[in-house]
């Protein structure tokens, strides 16, 4: 006897396996051979491509809560989230309404997923990840254990974000009604790499192929094909050519 809660309008793919107590909720569609854990929730109408895999105790596709005093959570209901053929998807993690996944992307274990969202194909987003809401992830990203991207960022393609990394969106922390007229998340251009523990303050860009070394506080723009250091960061010398992204014969 099944121990999961199926709703009757939720489609299955053929060799699809559900562990136990599982929750599907109604007009849910799940593609073919993936691989469910159990104590699953899948709420309505999320939609899983084939050969996803879902860890034990994850939640798909939640509804965002809204604070009285939340300056960035919208009240309006999410759309149901998108899952791409192949992703990867680990223990405990929460996926909100309104984010989409490509195909192959991996979310591993504790990662949090917020409400409007993209995540591009082959993308990986680590252990204790936190995507907040409306940010936009490219292809080939990397973003390591307990890194913070804050709302309103964007990281475009092969973008490595390592592991302890810091984001911020408000120069006003939280005090003062000037402050909902400048918020604004972070930028990294394509090939742009974090250092661990990096912090980026509010606006601020990365160019493409730009370096901002480990704990280097980022208070300014940096710079195309650059690496920066120290606190605040200010440019050290240029990235080696070796290290270039598009000497790296990568097929993107």
């Amino acid at each position: 006897m099944s121990t999961s809660q199926i709703a009757d309008s939720a489609r299955i793919g053929p060799d699809t396996t559900l562990g136990h107590f599982c929750v599907i909720g109604e007009n849910v569609e799940i593609g073919a051979e993936c691989q469910i854990g159990h104590h699953v929730v899948i709420h309505d109408g999320t939609v899983l491509g084939d050969q996803v895999r879902i860890d034990d105790h994850t939640t798909i596709g939640k509804q965002p809560m809204r604070a009285a005093n939340s300056a960035v959570t919208q009240d309006e209901r999410q759309p149901p989230a998108q899952v791409g053929d192949r992703c990867l998807i680990g223990a405990s993690v929460v996926l909100y309404a309104g984010c989409t996944l490509g195909q192959k992307v991996l979310v591993a274990d504790l990662a949090t997923v917020r409400e409007e969202v993209t995540v591009g194909a082959f993308t990986i987003i680590g252990r204790g990840v936190a995507v907040e809401n409306q940010c936009t992830i490219g292809r080939y990203c990397k973003l390591e254990t307990n890194a913070y991207l804050t709302a309103y960022s964007t990281l475009e393609d092969r973008v490595f974000v390592a592991p302890g990394v810091l984001t911020s969106n408000d120069n006003y922390l939280g005090r003062t009604e000037e402050r909902f007229d400048h918020f604004d998340g972070v930028t990294v251009r394509r090939g742009g790499r974090l250092g661990v523990g990096a912090v980026l303050l509010p606006g601020k860009t990365v160019g493409s192929d730009a370096v901002v070394a480990a704990g280097a506080v980022l208070t300014h723009d940096a710079e195309d094909e650059t690496i920066y250091a120290g606190v605040p960061a200010r440019p050290f010398r240029a990235v080696p050519d070796e290290q270039l992204l598009d000497r790296q014969g990568w097929d993107d």
